[in-house]
Formats: C-alpha cells, sequence, structure tokens
C-alpha cells in the first residue's frame, strides 16, 4: 500500500484526496459489493455513480456492442444520440425538450452558467455557502471550499446564501431561504454586475439534504423567474429516481426550472453527462456560443445511457429507493433513541444519513465523530463518507440495487462501532 501510494503521489502529484485514513485499494465490483486486492470484500453505500450496479450486466454489454460498432463524435449524423434525448427528455415537464450531452457535470454545469448569461445578459449567480457544482474554472467559484487561489473565473459576481438547515433553522416553507436570494439578487442588481441565476441541487445534498417539504424551493423559484433569472436545478448527485418519490428531485420540489444538469449516475461509471433546457434558451445559447464538446454525446455514451434508463425502468428502481429510503429512516431513527450522539436522522429515497452532535440541546457539531464513524466502518467493510456545512453529517447514497439485507448490514454495522467511538464499553 506505501508503494502504491508513493506511486501516485509521484505521478499525480501532491494532495491528490483519497479516502479514509487507510486507503482502500479497490480492484473489482459487482452489484453494491467492492473487493480490495486483497480479497476482502466491502459493501458499498456510498458510490451514487454506479447508480444501477457496478459492473452491470446490461450495461456492460451494451457498452461493448456499440464499441464494436461505431465510435465517433456528433458533427457526423447518428440516431443514437437522438433516440437517447427523447426519451431522457421524456422524464422532464414541459418546456424542458431539449438537450446537450458532455462527458463530465462539471462540462454540464458550466454550459449552465453560459445559457443564463446568454438568456439575460448578466453574469451574477446564487448559490448556497456550502455547495459544490464541479471543477472547472468558471463552476469552481460557486463553492466557498473550491474557490481556486489563481486564475480566471466569476471572481466577483457570486453571492453565496446561507444553506438550508433543517435541523437548526427553521424554515419550514422555504420563505427564509428565499429572503436570502432576494438580498442576494438586490445586491448583484446595485452593483452593477446583475442577476443571471440561481443554482441549487433540489435535494441540498452536499448541505446535507436537509428535511424539506414538498414545495420548499417554489417561493425561491419564484422569485427568480420575477428578478429575470434562471432557475438551474444541479441533479448530479439526485437525478434519475434516486429520491424515490420521483425521477429526478426538482420535481419533488413542485419546481420546473429553466436548466437541468446532470451526470455521474448517467453512465453508471462511464463519463457521459449533459444538461436538459428549453428549446428558447437551447436557441439562444446556440445563437451567443460556438460550442462543440468531441466526446460528449458519441454513440457508445449514448448506448450506455440507455441501457441505464432501461435497466432503471425494467427493474423498478425508484420505487425501490422510495421504499429503502423509508426503511432506513426508521432503522436511524432507532439508532438515535440509543445514542445522544446522533442528533438528527433524515432520508430522500436512496440518500440517507445521521447527523452528530456533541450536545442534543446546543446543537453543536461532531464532525471528528463522523470522521471515526466513516473510518470505523471502514475497517468493519462498509464503505460511506461524511458532508455538510459541518461535515459532521453521514452520506450514505449506494447504488440502486443496495435491498433490505444489504440496510440490515448496515445498520448492525453501525451500532456495533458506536460504543467504541464514544468510548463505551
Amino acid at each position: 500500500m506505501s508503494d502504491l501510494l508513493q506511486r501516485r503521489r509521484a505521478l499525480l502529484g501532491p494532495n491528490v484526496s483519497t479516502f479514509y485514513a487507510d486507503p482502500v485499494h479497490i480492484v473489482r465490483g459487482e452489484g453494491v459489493w467492492l473487493w480490495d486486492a486483497e480479497g476482502r470484500r466491502y459493501l458499498d453505500c456510498y458510490n451514487n455513480v454506479p447508480h444501477v450496479g457496478h459492473c452491470n450486466p446490461r450495461v456492460v454489454e451494451a457498452l461493448c456492442a456499440q464499441a464494436r460498432t461505431l465510435n465517433t463524435h456528433t458533427r457526423y449524423l447518428h440516431e443514437g444520440i437522438l433516440d437517447y434525448v427523447e426519451r431522457l427528455t421524456a422524464t422532464f415537464d414541459d418546456p424542458l425538450k431539449t438537450a446537450i450531452l458532455t462527458c463530465s457535470g462539471s462540462e454540464a454545469n458550466d454550459i449552465a452558467l453560459r445559457m443564463a448569461e446568454a438568456m439575460t445578459g448578466k453574469r451574477g449567480i446564487v448559490a448556497t455557502d456550502a455547495t459544490y457544482h464541479g471543477n472547472t474554472t468558471l463552476v469552481s467559484h460557486l463553492s466557498r471550499s473550491n474557490v481556486p487561489e489563481v486564475g480566471f473565473g466569476l471572481a466577483g459576481c457570486v453571492r453565496h446564501v446561507e444553506a438550508p438547515d433543517s435541523y437548526r433553522i427553521d424554515d419550514p416553507e422555504g420563505q427564509r431561504f428565499a429572503a436570502h436570494v432576494a438580498r442576494a439578487i438586490e445586491e448583484l442588481e446595485a452593483c452593477g454586475i446583475g442577476f443571471a441565476a440561481l443554482i441549487v441541487c433540489p435535494l441540498f445534498l452536499n448541505e446535507g439534504f436537509p428535511t424539506q417539504a414538498p414545495g420548499w424551493l417554489r417561493p425561491a423559484a419564484e422569485l427568480v423567474r420575477r428578478a429575470g433569472g434562471v432557475l438551474i436545478c444541479d441533479e448530479v448527485q439526485s437525478g434519475f429516481g434516486r429520491c424515490g418519490s420521483h425521477f429526478w428531485a426538482h420535481q419533488k420540489q413542485g419546481v420546473t426550472p429553466d436548466i437541468v444538469t446532470m451526470g455521474k449516475p448517467m453512465g453508471n461509471g462511464h463519463p457521459v453527462a449533459g444538461l436538459v433546457t428549453s428549446p428558447e434558451i437551447m436557441a439562444r445559447f446556440r445563437g451567443s456560443f460556438r460550442y462543440f464538446n468531441t466526446f460528449g454525446g458519441n454513440p457508445v455514451s449514448c448506448a450506455v445511457a440507455m441501457a441505464v434508463l432501461d435497466e432503471l425502468e425494467d427493474k423498478q428502481w425508484q420505487q425501490h429507493a422510495a421504499r429503502i429510503g423509508r426503511l432506513a429512516r426508521e432503522r436511524l431513527q432507532t439508532l438515535a433513541e440509543k445514542y445522544e450522539v446522533i442528533g438528527d436522522v433524515r432520508a430522500s429515497g436512496m440518500v440517507f444519513g445521521a447527523e452528530f452532535v456533541r450536545d442534543r440541546r446546543t446543537r453543536e457539531p461532531a464532525a471528528d465523530c463522523a470522521d471515526r464513524v466513516v473510518n470505523a466502518m471502514r475497517e468493519r467493510g462498509i464503505l460511506l463518507s461524511k458532508l455538510g456545512r459541518h461535515k459532521n453529517t453521514l452520506k450514505i447514497r449506494p447504488p440502486m440495487p443496495f435491498g433490505e439485507d444489504h440496510l440490515d448490514l448496515l445498520i448492525e454495522t453501525l451500532d456495533e462501532v458506536m460504543p467504541g467511538i464514544l468510548g463505551q464499553p
């Protein structure tokens, strides 16, 4: 392991992050399982990229069959991208009926910001103070934790607003959040930059996926429209049925964005991503920017993405996610009744977790406790992570085939490690 880490540093450079205090050397995957170089099996409770399971046979076969036939770019005509975009946009409400395919969610969000500028003639963007939308020079400025020290980008054009926090902040209908957005818009207009767009993950997943009533985002969305701006929903993590109740998390929120970006689970590990928008916005973008992506929308990527949609539909994974999410909340709540360090439990389909606090009365975050839990679970063969504005919430977002027996193993193992974390016998 030390030799591998040394080679990694020498060849990839310093500060390339790894998971866990003791990194895992993964060599094989199948379904919800991963195996390391020594043959040890791990339950994957973290990776939403292999959305329909690691090395899904249908996806692998689609990839191989198309790769044996043709793979080229979209300046040649091909039915694959058209068939896929028709199938993809059928999952959205009007007027979201056109798409651009890319290789990563970062690229999709980069395009979305340019679309907002094309529609409004302005560059001011509003994002939350605990978000992440990618790593291009442009979108890296949307994240406070990811802003580069040097380089081009949005610089002073971004205004960050308080991320929602259902555990500490009373905002059941989203009015407080909308008020923060309103002030940010006023500031952008007053300083001459102007307001172009609000960009959010509709589950606020990086923010710790706070519990929200249906329609919580609607007041902010209506405000954006009145201000002449564009609503961008980043569904890179939350889309493709993961929230359980709906295929897209913005549908759960009762809003129709102007632009929806997607990636990660779209190709089950194959690098395909994209965005969906209205014909009006697409036409304005195409007339304002010359955009072409050599690999975006190639025949192999489209075949893979289509296979993912087939698998989601045939296996009814969205409905499965809704059921597992309900069970996960119940099981985690049982642990919260046993361990006071678990201050809050939340779930939205196949995204669930627990927030750790030092004291339930003060609700002071316990990020160190969450970190110890994550590493202890890794030692027991369970892979998960943590996130949230305080980095104290377990991040559990497994592949969609994650079942009730896997949930049992997760909860039982978590129950086993908690006494050691708390220093209890």
